[in-house]
């Protein structure tokens, strides 16, 4: 669903957002934030939301148009002219009033620019480093919703969302195949066995679940590193709304081990209880300490 259409309303393209934030691992703007931090975070995820679009659904022959759009507006923004997409002109004023820079808007573009081109990874080195592009950035632009860019917080945003991209690519990866994408590594499909065609069945094999329990694993590996310095770093509405982040990754893991990694039969989301439960393990004392279990 390509969020681009002009003549929307305010609120029409809001209520289209927040049906898109819905599905999400994560909450994107949750409600108990203030109302200024709502819609700074909404801002991001908009635009986040329309360049993943373009490079997903957008038809192939127009996507590298409708990027080039995207980045002759954040010309614009960075010019401190009026872009012409509406979500470049409600993402305007929260880069400016955050003094937000350039890199990580442009990083978002190319990764859905690489993903035109890259349909898949040998390592997962190969990975993380495309999570670098379609992933950190949008943590590296959080830190500074919350003005909280220092780096040592960066890096261990980097770990955290580079987690919630694997468990994402873990979660769509029947989705990404019918795309014509493979997000899991081609050495880790070989390794147990896999043909590329096994994504396309009905229910996921075995030897497949192995590789979705592999990267798994590895998604934990990097929200442990990450998750603590992270939130032991921030205070305040940041530590709250990041700790969302984090244990939306967590739920999502969880709802992966509990479907016993079986993806492509079935939607493995998590549910809303277990999310509020995680939130609120997230910010205990212990988890700070980075005693997660």
């Amino acid at each position: 669903m390509v969020i681009i259409e002009p003549l929307w309303s305010v609120e029409e393209h809001d209520r289209a957002l927040d049906r898109l934030a819905a599905r999400e691992n994560f909450p994107v703007a949750a409600r108990l934030l203030p109302a200024r931090h709502r819609a700074d975070l909404r801002a991001v995820y908009g635009f986040a939301r329309l360049v993943d679009d373009i490079g997903d659904e957008a038809p192939r022959e127009q996507r590298a148009k409708l990027l080039g759009l995207v980045d002759d507006d954040l010309d614009r923004v960075f010019a401190g002219r009026t872009p012409n997409l509406p979500q470049l002109r409600r993402l305007a004023w929260t880069v400016h009033a955050h003094r937000i820079p350039e890199e990580p808007f442009r990083d978002l573009v190319q990764a859905n620019r690489q993903d035109q081109v890259v349909h898949r990874y040998e390592t997962f080195d190969e990975l993380r480093d495309y999570c670098a592009l379609s992933a950190a950035p949008v943590g590296r632009i959080v830190l500074h919703v919350f003005r909280a860019h220092r780096p040592a917080l960066e890096a261990a945003s980097d770990d955290v969302c580079t987690a919630l991209q694997v468990i994402e690519h873990c979660q769509d990866a029947g989705q990404d195949y019918r795309g014509g994408r493979i997000y899991l590594p081609g050495e880790d499909l070989r390794r147990f066995g896999c043909a590329e065609e096994d994504l396309a069945r009905p229910v996921t094999p075995t030897r497949l679940r192995g590789v979705l329990a592999l990267e798994a694993g590895r998604a934990a590996e990097l929200l442990d590193r990450g998750a603590p310095p992270l939130m032991a770093g921030l205070t305040g509405w940041a530590r709250i709304a990041v700790a969302g982040y984090v244990a939306g990754g967590r739920a999502a893991l969880s709802a992966l081990a509990r479907g016993r990694y079986d993806v492509l039969a079935r939607r493995l989301r998590p549910r809303h209880a277990a999310l509020s439960a995680r939130w609120a393990q997230t910010l205990s004392r212990r988890a700070l300490r980075g005693e997660w279990r």
